[in-house]
């Protein structure tokens, strides 16, 4: 919520800062969720400030981000730095670019270059891989806690989308709390409920889903517990043998360590209810998330969790998890249950499913909850934050 973000404040010098930002954009084009839902929608919002002064440089890998950015903007310039993979283009090719064209601040989500010559910003969503090493590929999480820990101990200024994730940063990593920032995210503009029935049938026919459906929206990998989920649903089939089910719409491309998800399905026979979309278009989201029953999001460790605000921001009924930063986000807009107990998540789903009263009310309270966030006062604040670290640099 706005009122918990710690954003320090700017004093006139700060203010009168006209900066040359890099943002390091390589996230976008790659189809991973949050990391590239944040930076596309900061990178949009950024460029639409009024009367703006600062210019922007865009590092991309993908030529979808080039075609999303480049020459939209006159202040805004994209440059490709290959390759993809971070073990060379972090250390080697953005370092070599910072200093072949030099700029005023660069902003970088989880990992900066080693030696940046220039101040650095980093927006650090989570830190799960601090305390969930086992939900991450061995090699993953020993280079995410080097590379993070370095980049956070040694920034100018660290954004965080919580409360919950700034308070874990700062005792975890030893930092000074007037270096960390609470910036919350928002869901994109184009997410809204979509009143056309004829809409909403047609995405479901692009996905092949054929009536009333559960949807779930993420990655898929292990902190999103869907294997709880896919339980807590099968829990459901088996006390209602004789009724007939919503279908299970998994949507979300396949992450790491997601092969225990697809087992789960297979063993608890419910192949045939259930939909694996893998990654989708943000233009079919609102149809999606408009037409569900309901929205499921039962991760047990999230930084800010965009899922559950996009489903509100669409008036969807939503459950979600108790956990880490989540009641921050839904409030009292969703039901919340423990995600490790899967009775209490089966019995969540039969409520919403059998109470069209309490799923009416939690549509209202979604689309109030979502009206307190949006992009253009996350801009705002993270330009605050930008102004605060040149200065302090």
């Amino acid at each position: 919520m706005r009122e918990n973000a710690a954003v320090l404040p700017i004093t006139a010098a700060d203010a009168g800062l006209v900066l040359h930002i890099a943002i390091d954009a390589h996230s976008v084009g790659t189809g991973l969720a949050g990391n590239e839902t944040y930076i596309t929608n900061l990178i949009e919002a950024l460029a639409a400030e009024p009367a703006q002064s600062h210019r922007f440089t865009l590092y991309v890998t993908k030529r979808e981000a080039v075609a999303r950015f480049a020459g939209r903007w006159s202040h805004v310039a994209v440059r490709r730095t290959l390759p993809h993979t971070p073990l060379v283009r972090i250390p080697i090719t953005l370092s070599a670019e910072l200093r072949r064209r030099p700029v005023d601040l660069l902003h970088v989500q989880y990992t900066a270059p080693p030696f940046a010559p220039c101040p650095v910003v980093a927006t650090i969503h989570d830190i799960s891989f601090e305390h969930l090493p086992e939900t991450f590929k061995r090699r993953s999480r020993w280079q995410l806690r080097l590379t993070v820990r370095r980049t956070a101990r040694q920034a100018a200024h660290v954004i965080t989308p919580s409360e919950f994730t700034r308070q874990d940063i700062i005792r975890t990593y030893g930092l000074l709390p007037e270096r960390v920032s609470v910036i919350p995210l928002a869901a994109a503009a184009h997410l809204a409920p979509v009143e056309d029935a004829g809409e909403i049938a047609r995405v479901k026919g692009r996905y092949g889903i054929t009536g009333e459906y559960i949807l779930a929206v993420g990655s898929i990998q292990p902190r999103k517990n869907l294997t709880r989920l896919v339980a807590a649903y099968s829990g459901l089939r088996r006390a209602r043998s004789q009724a007939k089910l919503p279908q299970l719409v998994l949507v979300g491309k396949r992450a790491w360590l997601y092969e225990e998800t697809l087992r789960a399905v297979e063993t608890c026979g419910i192949a045939s209810q259930t939909i694996f979309t893998d990654y989708v278009p943000e233009c079919d989201l609102p149809a999606l998330y408009s037409g569900a029953l309901c929205f499921v999001y039962p991760s047990y460790f999230e930084g800010f969790g965009l899922p559950p605000l996009e489903a509100m921001q669409c008036g969807a009924p939503v459950i979600t998890g108790n956990q880490t930063s989540l009641p921050e986000v839904v409030g009292d807009a969703g039901l919340l249950i423990d995600p490790f107990d899967t009775d209490a998540l089966t019995a969540a789903l039969a409520r919403l499913l059998d109470d069209e009263q309490l799923r009416d009310e939690l549509r209202t309270r979604s689309l109030r909850r979502a009206a307190l966030y949006n992009w253009r006062d996350t801009a705002r604040m993270t330009l605050q934050v930008y102004q605060r670290a040149k200065g302090e640099g």
